[in-house]
């Protein structure tokens, strides 16, 4: 069974980083994508960044400029560079793996900027 594990969340004053994790496991094959979505409060989730197991990426027009998905495919892993840190950022977290029409999604981690 496919499990997503994220990390990195906390607490960070206005124009500070963070870098989240996230590793999936129980897998065997490579996944199409994976993604990081966050629902604020009173909010719906809503994409922030995705990539493509060949590297492709994409950004909300909210994020771009500040933060860099990356992944290491022999780990299954997604990362989530944050940089420049806006309270408006504070948000769950959630890590989102897809492999054809299946979509595996973590638990989420809390992600809180200070002003």
């Amino acid at each position: 069974q496919v499990q997503l594990v994220e990390s990195g969340g906390g607490l960070v004053q206005a124009g500070g980083s963070l870098r989240l994790s996230c590793a999936a496991s129980g897998s065997t094959f490579s996944f199409n994508s994976m993604a990081w979505y966050r629902q604020g409060p009173g909010t719906q989730r809503g994409l922030v960044a995705a990539i493509s197991n060949s590297g492709s990426t994409n950004y909300a027009d909210s994020v771009k400029g500040r933060f860099t998905i990356s992944r290491d495919n022999a780990k299954n892993t997604v990362y989530l560079q944050m940089n420049s840190l806006k309270p408006e950022d504070t948000a769950v977290y959630y890590c989102n793996a897809r492999y054809t029409v299946s979509s595996y999604w973590g638990q989420g981690t809390q992600v809180t900027v200070s002003s």
